[in-house]
């Protein structure tokens, strides 16, 4: 997964599966490629924070730690667009969801990798749902899957809108002080269409940022 560094100086106990909750509707109300809602809100130069020290390069795509236990396993059934623009900013698709997990494992909202790929709403958002699940004394265990993925960029390929399903059937909360597993039975709750839209980092060739989210749960289209 290690692709290139940093810039210089750079779901509820319910549902018990740790689907993230919407911020915005599910409807963006975007129809072309140049009019990609949340695409006018500007990438910001992450900054130097906690170390990743200690992580295998493979879980540093960015120079930050984006690894997870071995319980938690999040899969990203996607095929790569030919455009570079439009695979990079799913590739930070990808780490942006690894880095909320991971913020959830170390139990703050502050975490490095949030901090990279995320800016705006975006980064708001990844910290109401770590901050949520550090509240509730929750944690992740099982498999998260991602797929059926789209992308279309703005015209200027400044901002690119990455689409796709998640199935979380066999995805979980599990209480911190217990280790308890919280399992559901399966159901249409466990299925999500998600839309978050990239922001290119001005000082980086390829490094995006997460600048809004919109989420349509209960997605039968996913099933």
């Amino acid at each position: 997964m290690k692709r290139r560094t940093l810039p210089v100086a750079a779901a509820l106990v319910a549902t018990a599966s740790l689907l993230l909750t919407a911020c915005g509707s599910g409807d963006d109300g975007s129809k072309d490629n140049d009019k990609i809602a949340g695409a006018d809100q500007g990438a910001k130069t992450p900054s130097a924070s906690a170390s990743s020290a200690g992580a295998p390069a493979e879980d540093k795509p960015d120079g930050v730690d984006v690894s997870l236990p071995k319980d938690i396993n999040l899969v990203f059934d996607w095929d790569k667009p030919k455009d570079k623009n439009e695979a990079a900013a799913m590739d930070d698709a990808a780490n942006y969801i690894r880095a909320i997990y991971h913020g959830v494992v170390k139990r703050t909202a502050d975490d490095a990798g949030v901090v990279a790929y995320s800016t705006g709403d975006g980064l708001h958002y990844a910290q109401v749902q770590i901050n949520d699940r550090v509240k509730g004394g929750w944690t992740a265990t099982g498999t998260r899957r991602h797929y059926d993925v789209s992308t279309r960029s703005t015209t200027n390929g400044n901002a690119v809108e990455v689409g796709f399903c998640v199935d979380s059937t066999k995805f979980y909360a599990k209480e911190v002080k217990t280790g308890k597993v919280l399992k559901t039975t399966p159901s249409i709750t466990d299925f999500g269409y998600f839309k978050i839209i990239m922001v290119k980092v001005p000082t980086s060739d390829s490094l995006w940022q997460a600048s809004k989210v919109y989420v349509q749960e209960k997605a039968a289209k996913c099933q």
